[in-house]
């Protein structure tokens, strides 16, 4: 007869599902806007749902559409967001222990490593939590995301100019409360956070619009890992 009794990995779970609806929330509400800002702009409702379900890219499908509504071809549209989404192999390199081995679970991995889902399976204290804390985090958002901009492109114009929602704040947000705690933690991410955070800043008016993330890498120059951590012979 099974225990009636939770596992120490079951009530983990629980406190990791909570943990994630803030950012499923944040995903959900930007994906309505994507779908909104999509149809309203004049594309068919298929192409925002398309998109979100084989790009998954968030930011870089607000640009393609954009280059889309502005009369860019389909290329330029893709080389935008392939531009956009380079931030993605330095997250890549940060989880690829974490999302497992097997060349489907890698692939689909990939396919779920977002800004956010990155940053919340790195805020987890073990390995073990930080890989049930990715694909949890990572499967929640994909849905909720897709379900938003299927929302927000049936509803088309009726909503509207979305920016006056503010609803571009969400996901900074959402990064800003999940990055506190290591900042908080150690002195030596908040000086990598600085020095990229400065670097961004400085460069942005100059640059493209994703530039000044990759640049902010650059942060990472001040990191020294800790005493007696050395590579092993």
């Amino acid at each position: 007869m099974r225990s009636l009794q939770r596992t120490p990995v079951e009530s983990g779970d629980g406190s990791l599902v909570r943990d994630s609806s803030l950012v499923w929330l944040a995903g959900g509400i930007v994906g309505v806007s994507f779908g909104a800002v999509s149809v309203a702009g004049g594309l068919p409702v298929w192409v925002p749902v398309l998109m979100s379900v084989l790009v998954y890219a968030g930011s870089a499908q607000f640009s393609a559409v954009g280059v889309l509504l502005a009369g860019g071809g389909p290329v330029a549209a893709a080389v935008t967001g392939l531009l956009l989404n380079t931030r993605t192999a330095a997250f890549s390199l940060a989880v690829a222990e974490i999302i497992g081995s097997g060349r489907a679970t890698r692939l689909l991995g990939a396919h779920l490593v977002t800004d956010e889902t990155v940053a919340f399976a790195l805020a987890q204290s073990d390995p073990v939590r930080r890989r049930r804390a990715f694909w949890i985090s990572g499967l929640g958002l994909f849905a909720v995301w897709n379900v938003g901009v299927l929302a927000g492109a049936t509803a088309g114009s009726a909503l509207g100019d979305t920016a006056r929602y503010g609803l571009d704040a969400a996901f900074p947000a959402v990064l800003v409360a999940l990055v506190l705690p290591a900042l908080r933690a150690d002195a030596a991410v908040r000086r990598c956070a600085l020095l990229g955070a400065a670097v961004a800043l400085a460069v942005t008016p100059a640059v493209p619009a994703v530039v000044p993330v990759l640049l902010a890498l650059g942060g990472l120059l001040l990191h020294r890992p800790p005493a007696g951590t050395g590579a092993a012979a």
